[in-house]
């Protein structure tokens, strides 16, 4: 099971990520071309993941506009994400639509979820849609019929294999999510100082070497105990996590080349041991470097996601 940032820390990675160019082009580009609306939210989040949405369905709408079946919304929203935790998950809600939830992460740290829906996978019949209104009378929800019967039979269908196409989309995007998550986290935005700053620096420039973090606070004049405790507090990872975290990103891209050996890959970025090596990667990306490395060469999702009636 993988564990969870803080809600404070994803939430602030999430606020980074949507104001990033690619993450608005992705968003804009995924809505023109299924007509279905996205949404990159944090963990543990409690409101509606589409409400406002230019894509939201005209149904869900208006579903959600009566306080007690948005209620029933807001629930369902918390099934889909807590089935989401370890991969893609799809599940149906009380009136047949499918909500999905793509799980983005670093290693086996959960970041955010990318959601879509509101969307059919079979046309729309008139028995279902009295169930639906079946229960939302039960819920006690003052909602025209008439209105919401035309907002029903105007949703958005695809086939199973359609949306199963779209979600391998998601589940793409949330691996770039995952390395652009993972370089926030190299590069916290936070003030820090200079000291810190020149440590990074040094850390960039030199990361295939032998440091330590006696070696780096001696270079910019720090003890190694105050170095230590300065350096978690402005970015948030200890010097060692750090450092691991940028050969990492080094390894990754190294990787993209075919004939480069993954042990010669690890060796000229500055692991020491084999064995490490294959230890830290694993923790980070959350995969050995072979199966990352025919992830990335076959564009496989990895997407397993099913779907269970709500």
């Amino acid at each position: 099971m993988p564990t969870s940032v803080s809600a404070q820390q994803s939430r602030l990675l999430v606020g980074q990520l949507r104001r990033s160019q690619v993450v608005r082009d992705y968003e804009r580009a995924f809505r023109d071309t299924t007509g279905l609306p996205i949404a990159l939210r944090p963990v543990e989040s409690f409101d509606l993941p589409h409400r406002g949405d230019p894509k939201e369905s005209p149904f869900c709408a208006l579903v959600t506009r009566a306080n007690r079946s948005c209620a029933a919304c807001l629930q369902f929203q918390r099934q889909v994400e807590t089935r989401a935790r370890l991969q893609p998950r799809t599940l149906k809600c009380f009136a047949g639509l499918c909500d999905s939830a793509v799980p983005v992460r670093v290693g086996e740290n959960l970041i955010a979820f990318l959601q879509t829906g509101q969307v059919l996978v079979n046309r729309p019949s008139r028995a279902r849609f009295a169930r639906a209104t079946r229960q939302l009378v039960k819920w006690g929800a003052e909602i025209d019929l008439r209105q919401l019967e035309e907002a029903y039979f105007q949703t958005r269908v695809v086939t199973a294999r359609q949306y199963e196409a779209m979600l391998r989309l998601l589940t793409i995007f949330a691996q770039h999510l995952s390395t652009l998550s993972n370089q926030l986290m190299v590069q916290s935005s936070a003030a820090e100082a200079p000291a810190i700053a020149r440590a990074r620096t040094l850390i960039a420039e030199r990361h295939s070497e032998e440091l330590t973090l006696t070696s780096v606070a001696q270079a910019v004049n720090m003890s190694a105990f105050y170095f230590c405790k300065m350096f978690k507090k402005a970015t948030g990872m200890t010097f060692t996590d750090y450092l691991a975290r940028v050969r990492v990103e080094k390894v990754k891209n190294l990787l993209l080349n075919p004939h480069m050996r993954a042990s010669e890959a690890a060796y000229e970025v500055g692991f020491q041991s084999l064995s490490q090596f294959n230890r830290v990667f694993r923790r980070i990306v959350g995969e050995s470097t072979s199966s990352y490395r025919e992830r990335v060469r076959t564009g496989s999702t990895g997407l397993t996601g099913d779907v269970a009636a709500g």
